[in-house]
């Protein structure tokens, strides 16, 4: 008696997409933030050719071309022109630079405590919420004339002034985040026998660290806005003091260039700050 047997098919792997080109991902978005720039050049051009008259009384007439602009960069960075302007960047952006790390840093030191106290524990909360919803509203320029009566006119007058502003929404930022922990991540530590403080320092603080970087670059973002009314309080060099120059000497095109380094130099940190706490994260999916 024969048996029958049935033939078994070798199993054929099944044919996966291959992975999505990360390269040419970042090409398309390259590629797609170029149009609107190149818009914005070419209207800025033609507007000035054609002086045009914007809504809220903005004249066209009176703003630099692009390629006055181009040549007002190329001669505050490498000295193409014998002026006042010549050669500057390189003394101005360090300075500036400098000012806004120590603002944003005394802020960070103050603002990250504060706010996990505050998002975890109500006592805190009820005695400094009124304060700080208190002061937020009130503008750095409305503190000028008081800095200067206080502190006087310099360096310090300048950090603390970035210092004030970046604090808020990074204290904010951590409230948020504190108050979204979840519960259960607490009490595994309290099974675990976490202390008080280890559980704020291991568990809350990297939970919370979304909502914290968040309130973080806005506050960094801020530093950068505030630096150039900082930049009044009598410091000698600085992006934001060399714009004010630029406008006593009626250099328009000094005052756009003074503005696009504050655009170029606030974009770059905050790259840097998503690039330090990609690092300081990588083994955890909290910094997207």
């Amino acid at each position: 008696m024969t048996t029958a047997t049935v033939p078994v098919e070798a199993a054929t792997p099944t044919a996966t997409a291959p992975p999505p080109r990360r390269g040419r991902g970042q090409l398309r978005t390259v590629l797609l933030g170029l149009p609107v720039p190149l818009l914005f050049l070419l209207l800025w051009h033609v507007g000035r050719e054609n002086a045009w008259e914007l809504p809220f009384g903005i004249r066209m007439g009176f703003l630099p071309y692009p390629a006055d602009v181009a040549r007002g960069l190329a001669n505050y960075a490498f000295g193409t022109r014998d002026d006042a302007f010549s050669n500057l960047l390189w003394e101005d952006l360090p300075a500036s630079a400098l000012r806004v790390l120590s603002g944003f840093a005394l802020a960070t030191l103050v603002a990250v405590p504060l706010g996990v106290l505050m998002g975890r524990f109500t006592t805190a909360h009820a005695l400094f919420d009124p304060m700080i919803n208190l002061f937020r509203p009130i503008p750095a320029t409305a503190w000028v004339p008081l800095v200067a009566l206080l502190i006087g006119y310099g360096d310090q007058a300048s950090i603390f002034l970035i210092t004030l502003s970046a604090f808020f929404p990074i204290v904010l930022g951590t409230i948020s985040g504190a108050r979204q922990v979840p519960e259960r991540l607490l009490e595994a530590a309290r099974m675990l026998g976490t202390s008080g403080v280890g559980t704020l320092l291991l568990v809350v603080l990297p939970a919370a660290a979304p909502a914290i970087v968040n309130g973080m670059r806005v506050g960094l973002g801020l530093s950068w806005v505030i630096l150039v009314l900082s930049e009044t309080t009598g410091v000698p060099t600085g992006l934001g003091s060399t714009i004010f120059l630029a406008r006593d000497v009626v250099q328009t095109d000094q005052i756009v260039v003074g503005m696009i380094c504050i655009a170029v130099a606030g974009f770059l940190s905050d790259r840097l700050l998503m690039l330090v706490f990609r690092v300081l994260f990588r083994d955890r999916p909290l910094i997207k």
